[in-house]
């Protein structure tokens, strides 16, 4: 979730695409040499680029495959507005748009190989990786400044923490669809707009563009108290940093980013199938270093990176619900700018 700029699309994928594209990742790479290549399309970290590189090429696709890299919302347009027609042979990408642009275009294969996941996923994709939100603290700077260690989402539009607080904007960041999630379903819409709009108050200059960019100013000491990822506070309190984690009482939510094979007929390349399954099967365990949920069967979550408070979305994620959270995102933006 590396700078995914989320600035989404309505449903025919054309605003998608007008909006600007998401910063998840730059720019693209070409592995193979002349031939029939399977084209991937990817919005995901460069860290679980090289891990389902690596799973390819030690399976013998090295030089089979060309990997691009995209936005978020740009690739999410692409498949939207393009559907079959997209020139990807296999994509990897945030699941939620994977189900938008399969209700609205029937675009994906059902996957051929057996890969049981802990939870029910659809036939056409199988989860890479996922990711859950925490309230992340630097020690020093908690103590240095007198302030409270926070319990819950809610703490963190308390006035106490003006000035101390980081936090991504959900146009340019999926990380803050994790903050906003958890105050929609624990207080609804209009208490959600409450707490978010005291929380944008005291994070006043320190709302990000990056969803790495909280957990950096936390690490540097520039503010108190971040909201961001679990994996990366947890990583870096192993590291000895003074970085700590709280599990929000709002709840842990997550996303998952998964595989999927797109549906050409007569013109798909079965190869498309292969690698998708290779992926699932040879990459995890290093996707798994990185990214530590437990996704399949047989898999374990190691106890530093239990959450205490997981939690899923009372609707299904799609592209359009994530339009309505970011208006009402943009709605407390503008309350705490008055």
């Amino acid at each position: 979730m590396k700078a995914k700029r989320l600035a989404v699309a309505c449903m025919t994928g054309v605003m998608a695409l007008s909006m600007g594209a998401l910063t998840a990742c730059s720019g693209g790479t070409s592995e193979a040499a002349d031939g029939e290549q399977v084209i991937i399309y990817s919005n995901a970290d460069d860290e679980a680029v090289e891990a389902m590189k690596n799973a390819l090429d030690g399976n013998g696709y090295e030089g089979q495959y060309m990997f691009q890299t995209f936005g978020t919302s740009e690739l999410g347009g692409k498949l939207l507005a393009e559907g079959t027609n997209i020139e990807a042979d296999m994509v990897t990408m945030s699941s939620f748009y994977l189900d938008s642009a399969q209700e609205q275009n029937s675009m994906f294969l059902d996957l051929t190989f057996d890969a049981p996941t802990l939870e029910e996923t659809p036939a056409f994709y199988r989860p890479i990786t996922s990711q859950e939100g925490a309230i992340i603290v630097n020690t020093e700077v908690l103590e240095a400044e007198g302030l409270p260690m926070p319990t819950c989402l809610k703490d963190l539009a308390d006035p106490v923490y003006k000035d101390q607080i980081s936090v991504t904007d959900i146009k340019s960041s999926s990380t803050a669809w994790l903050l906003i999630q958890a105050l929609v379903s624990e207080y609804g819409e209009d208490g959600a707009k409450e707490v978010l709009t005291g929380i944008y108050e005291n994070a006043g200059p320190h709302i990000e563009d990056s969803g790495s960019g909280p957990i950096k100013k936390v690490r540097a000491g520039e503010v108190a108290v971040g909201f961001g990822l679990r994996h990366q506070a947890v990583a870096e309190k192993a590291e000895g940093l003074p970085i700590d984690y709280v599990d929000p009482t709002e709840g842990n939510f997550s996303l998952t980013e998964s595989v999927a094979v797109i549906d050409k007929g007569d013109e798909t390349n079965d190869k498309a199938m292969e690698m998708a399954e290779c992926i699932i099967k040879n990459g995890r365990e290093e996707l798994q270093a990185t990214y530590p949920n437990a996704l399949y069967e047989g898999e374990e979550t190691n106890s530093e990176n239990k959450s205490t408070y997981p939690k899923a979305f009372s609707e299904p994620l799609t592209a359009e619900l994530l339009e309505q959270h970011q208006e009402l995102s943009e709605e407390c933006m503008a309350a705490a700018q008055e």
